[in-house]
């Protein structure tokens, strides 16, 4: 019977100890279930922080693509402006010999005016002139036709005696 109660308290012995460890293992197990939860949970937020981060990645990308559209609009916009600008300062440097050309004809229209007006005062003397040695032709031939017919007159009379 000793042997009986030896095997019996040797097995309640097992007993307990595998209680003991059934009872280690299953808090093992419970801590391991909960270390396994907050990983799970840990697992959960960092997948949702990953879907943020993707959006967020997604965003920046899209406003990277749209600030490279307008670094590129604004590089056209810039050499547009460029030629733009060469095109205004070209056509200001034209419009400037065209005033030049313009104020030049205009100096030379009034020198052309003003010698046109002397040289029409310098006719109208010369008409008058004219005017004037015409009218003394004219006295003068008739002087010259009476004296004429006079010495006519006194030749005949003479050639009469």
């Amino acid at each position: 019977m000793d042997k009986i109660k030896d095997k019996l308290a040797s097995l309640r012995a097992e007993a307990d100890a595998a209680i003991t460890r059934a009872e280690e293992s299953e808090s093992k197990n419970k801590k391991y279930e909960q270390d396994l939860l907050a990983k799970d949970q840990e697992i959960t937020s960092l997948q949702h922080k990953l879907s943020i981060l993707d959006a967020e990645l997604e965003k920046v990308e899209a406003k990277l693509a749209e600030s490279k559209v307008a670094a590129a609009d604004g590089e056209t916009s810039r050499t547009t402006n460029d030629s733009l600008t060469r095109k205004i300062q070209l056509l200001e440097e034209e419009l400037d010999t065209a005033e030049k050309n313009v104020k030049e004809t205009v100096e030379k229209l009034r020198q052309v005016d003003v010698k046109a007006e002397h040289f029409e005062r310098q006719l109208q003397r010369a008409e008058q002139e004219r005017d004037q040695w015409e009218k003394k032709y004219e006295e003068m031939l008739a002087k010259y036709q009476k004296s004429k017919e006079e010495l006519d007159e006194l030749v005949t009379g003479m050639g009469s005696l």
